[in-house]
């Protein structure tokens, strides 16, 4: 019996046929993969790759390769990110402290600057003056004539004030007469800050001692009619000093200083 072929060889078919280079090379580069995923690449696999031709070695090392560089940017990446974070939140706190800083400094300029305004007005309330008696008029002037005054004339003004009525200094000063003042009666006299002096007659009641200090509008006592008098009123005098007969006018010395009588 006669047998043609083309190729004139015989190939071995089925079960017994030996495997091709591209079958060999994809089965290698499996293990290699398998191997290198489990980290156990041996000694001795390397003759047997060293076998084969690098062109056929090339199929997995470019994956290798393409992973490692991703895994780099990846990296890469999260560290950016963590550097982004990082600076963020430096970035956050530094404005938090800003603001709290600005705050503070506000807060400390506004706290000045109420400080400053209540140490004016206290200034301004220690300079200031008031009348003796508050909403009332006077009922006898200066310098008025008559046989009640032992010097022939009014040394000071009275104003017209019931027994008990309140009585204030009329400016800041020291307290240098506290008591019993002859045809004065009760009386105080004040030194004035401004150097000049004040007397308040014919008190029911004193209410300061000697050296003591007073403020405008401080209560000093009660008025009354003790003393050389004909009926309950303050007797008010401003003096040059504490002596009797320094007395000036004392409507123009209040008016002076900015009370309206």
């Amino acid at each position: 019996m006669a047998f043609s072929c083309a190729s004139g060889k015989n190939r071995p078919s089925g079960k017994h046929r030996k495997p091709g280079r591209f079958e060999r090379t994809t089965a290698r580069a499996a293990g290699v993969a398998a191997l290198t995923a489990t980290g156990v690449v041996g000694t001795l696999a390397a003759p047997a790759l060293a076998a084969e031709p690098v062109a056929e070695q090339t199929g997995l090392m470019p994956v290798v390769a393409v992973e490692d560089t991703i895994a780099l940017q990846i990296d890469a990446q999260a560290a950016a990110q963590e550097r982004a974070a990082a600076e963020a939140a430096a970035r956050k706190q530094a404005a938090e402290e800003a603001a709290r800083h600005l705050a503070a400094e506000k807060a400390k300029e506004e706290r000045e600057a109420k400080e400053r305004a209540a140490r004016e007005a206290e200034r301004k309330r220690l300079l200031s003056y008031v009348s003796p008696i508050a909403g009332s008029y006077v009922s006898t002037s200066y310098q008025s004539g008559g046989a009640v005054w032992s010097s022939g004339s009014h040394t000071g003004i009275d104003f017209h004030a019931a027994s008990g009525t309140s009585v204030h200094a009329v400016g800041a000063g020291t307290v240098v007469e506290a008591g019993w003042g002859g045809a004065y009666g009760n009386n105080v006299v004040i030194k004035m800050n401004d150097g000049t002096y004040t007397q308040y007659g014919h008190l029911s009641s004193i209410g300061v001692s000697v050296g003591q200090t007073v403020t405008p509008g401080q209560q000093i006592g009660l008025s009354g009619a003790t003393g050389n008098v004909t009926g309950a009123h303050l007797h008010f005098e401003a003096r040059t000093t504490a002596e009797y007969g320094t007395d000036i006018d004392p409507v123009a010395y209040l008016r002076s200083h900015g009370v309206d009588i």
